[in-house]
């Protein structure tokens, strides 16, 4: 279906036809998340800090908000890709109680269409393709991920918090 598409960097419009790549959107491993409620140490050898959730809390392991009271647990979390230069740990929180992995194809979770969000693609070798990068309102982010997958030299793109920079999840074609 086509539509329109204001490039930032030229205010030029041009049209573009969204193709809806197959995807998922990958959560934190259950492994990961299950060692850090067992141990309550996180990825960089820190105590876990447990918290009662008192604004939005995406756990990264279901990819929902924890509601207000819920406990979460917040640590740095070292989530795989890009390895090398680019690669960064980040914040994250986690539900302290055990909840379902995300899993569903073709659906952008709530902790990333809830936020404003920076999405980056990254190639098979973990550099960055610059003018893939963008940042968008969640509930607009479809067409920002269509687009970088839809190029051949993305192997997945990672989401994170605009503002703070934390990762949410990593969004692979299916």
């Amino acid at each position: 279906m086509p539509g329109r598409f204001a490039t930032l960097a030229t205010s030029l419009i041009v049209d573009y036809e969204v193709i809806m790549v197959p995807f998922r959107c990958v959560p934190m491993e259950t492994a990961a998340a299950d060692r850090f409620r067992e141990t309550g140490v996180d990825d960089a050898g820190n105590h876990l800090h447990r918290k009662l959730a008192d604004h939005p809390s995406p756990c990264r392991h279901c990819l929902t908000d924890a509601v207000q009271g819920e406990a979460v647990l917040l640590g740095s979390y070292h989530f795989g890709r890009p390895k090398g230069i680019y690669w960064t740990p980040s914040p994250i929180f986690v539900h302290e109680q055990r909840c379902t992995p995300f899993q569903p194809a073709n659906l952008i979770p709530e902790i990333v269409r809830n936020r404003l969000v920076s999405v980056r693609a990254y190639d098979s070798d973990d550099f960055c393709l610059y003018d893939l990068g963008d940042v968008s309102e969640g509930g607009n982010v479809e067409v920002l991920i269509d687009r970088a997958l839809a190029d051949r030299r993305t192997d997945y793109v990672n989401i994170h918090t605009a503002r703070p920079g934390c990762f949410l999840c990593r969004v692979e074609r299916i």
